[in-house]
């Protein structure tokens, strides 16, 4: 007869401690403490005790030993079988030691290795090398002598800087705003702001681009907001899914102006007037356009006369601007509704003041003349890069901007082929899954106002190595008869033909 008490427990449970229970079971034993005089006279008498006399009756020192064999969960063997199948399909992130110089003569040049080997770094997003500018490294050294290296906390907590308030100044400024908010990266700002606004809004449907950044992704998600998902920079696409959409309910648009992998720009202003037609707000990341388009380092918006269009703006200055943050800008109420109720703001130690102060120093520059003219020497620079590419018949993906893709199909080959460029030095990461689909593998360049002519010249002939010596085919690329041999002959004529010098540098 089984126990009702007993059977209830787990076999593990009744093992290591059914003896004890028995013996003391009119402290635990629900049945036999409420009486069943059913069960006989001896109210204390269990009627099932028999049945269970291998237990009742083994010794204290047994029962104590009596343990679950069952083994614990091999967390480090999962944790092994996970990375051995990421290097087994080459999505596995190889950091290299790559140690970037500013010193005058060495940029856009860096240590590599343990060795300190002297290779040329053409993948950084510090577009501009602003992160060198004498301007913006004394702003970051005064403020560490005048306010030390941290923050001390959370705004709300260690206080507001005033520098804080002026780069949120400096910046909507910038972007024809009435306000911005900065965060400690254009992660968190993009994730933090989209997971707050398309939950606290009632109703609110996301209408995403099929090529936004995993941050925005993921602050989607994380709003658990329904969502659509228009085709990549398509405008067509995006109008139908807005039409079949309920009217009167909020919704948000969210896309990039310059998209990361593939350098193509969006429809700007006909993206943002589909969202309006249909009472939408647009988010628009503009990451890897501000400090490089518009007459004062704006993005796309601005060179496309199109900011007053932009409802929610989000930018970085850990690109372009050569710091670390983000940031977002739009109307005061917005701001203010993010700044207030974002987990993602509320919560973060703030940056700290070298970086405040270096940001702020950086944005008045790219700002001004001289700005302009790093503009205009680094895009000389990227269409040398892409003509160079194209003459000498190596593969580049179509692209408008300032970023330069070549595809290299396979995770496996265009590992190889970085490595194979590492070697003889030049530096540029492969790009695969899942920062990219498996099948669009591609090495990213990004040539700036400091890479030189000659620079583009030995890697593109280190790329043509690089491609034979991992047997990839590339002939089929070559136009107009164009050859390794002759590629000069159709290079266009690249404005400031020395090396770009600081103003504050000319003796």
């Amino acid at each position: 007869m089984p126990c009702p008490f007993l059977g209830s427990l787990s076999q593990t449970f009744v093992r290591n401690y059914g003896a004890n229970l028995m013996k003391q079971y009119g402290n635990f034993c629900p049945i036999v403490s409420r009486g069943f005089r059913s069960f006989g006279n001896d109210e204390t008498k269990c009627p099932f005790i028999q049945e269970n006399a291998i237990i009742a009756e083994a010794p204290k020192e047994m029962s104590e030993d009596i343990v679950d064999n069952t083994p614990p969960y091999h967390y480090e063997n999962f944790f092994h079988e996970q990375i051995s199948a990421k290097k087994k399909d080459y999505s596995y992130r190889v950091f290299r030691k790559v140690s970037r110089l500013a010193a005058d003569g060495m940029y856009p040049q860096a240590l590599e290795g343990l060795d300190n080997r002297r290779v040329t770094v053409w993948c950084a997003n510090d577009y501009l090398g602003t992160s060198r500018h004498p301007e913006v490294q004394d702003a970051a050294i005064n403020a560490i002598k005048s306010y030390g290296t941290g923050a001390g906390g959370t705004r709300n907590i260690a206080g507001n800087s005033q520098m804080t308030e002026q780069l949120e100044a400096e910046i909507a400024k910038l972007h024809k705003k009435p306000a911005a908010l900065i965060f400690s990266s254009c992660f968190v700002a993009n994730d933090a702001t989209l997971s707050t606004l398309a939950k606290l809004l009632p109703g609110c449907i996301v209408f995403s681009d099929a090529g936004n950044h995993a941050s925005m992704i993921q602050g989607i998600r994380n709003s658990r907001a329904p969502k659509h998902i228009f085709r990549h920079n398509d405008p067509n696409h995006l109008r139908k899914l807005l039409s079949e959409s309920p009217a009167g309910v909020p919704k948000l648009v969210v896309f990039e102006t310059v998209h990361s992998m593939s350098g193509a720009i969006c429809p700007l202003e006909e993206m943002c007037d589909i969202a309006h037609e249909y009472g939408a707000l647009t988010f628009v990341d503009e990451v890897h356009a501000v400090g490089l388009y518009g007459k004062h380092g704006a993005g796309i918006a601005e060179e496309r006369g199109l900011q007053n269009k932009v409802d929610i703006v989000s930018g970085t200055l850990g690109k372009a601007y050569g710091n670390v943050g983000g940031y977002i800008a739009g109307s005061s109420l917005l701001v203010d509704t993010i700044r207030s109720l974002a987990p993602g703001f509320i919560f973060t130690t703030a940056l700290p003041p070298p970086v405040l102060a270096g940001s702020l120093a950086s944005i008045r520059l790219l700002a001004s003349e001289e700005g302009r003219q790093f503009r205009a020497r680094h895009q000389a620079m990227v269409r040398y890069f892409k003509l160079s590419l194209l003459v000498a018949g190596l593969p580049q993906l179509p692209s408008v901007s300032h970023i330069v893709p070549v595809p290299v199909e396979g995770a496996d080959k265009v590992a190889r082929v970085a490595e194979s460029l590492l070697r003889r030095g030049h530096y540029v990461q492969a790009i695969n899954y899942p920062t990219v689909a498996r099948g669009d593998e591609r090495l990213r360049f990004a040539p700036g106002p400091f890479h030189t002519p000659e620079m583009i010249d030995s890697v593109v002939s280190s790329l043509i190595d690089a491609f034979h010596e991992n047997g990839i085919n590339f002939e089929q690329f070559i136009q107009n008869g164009a050859c390794r041999e002759c590629s000069m002959e159709y290079k266009m004529e690249v404005p400031y033909e020395e090396p770009y010098v600081y103003p504050m540098q000319v003796a």
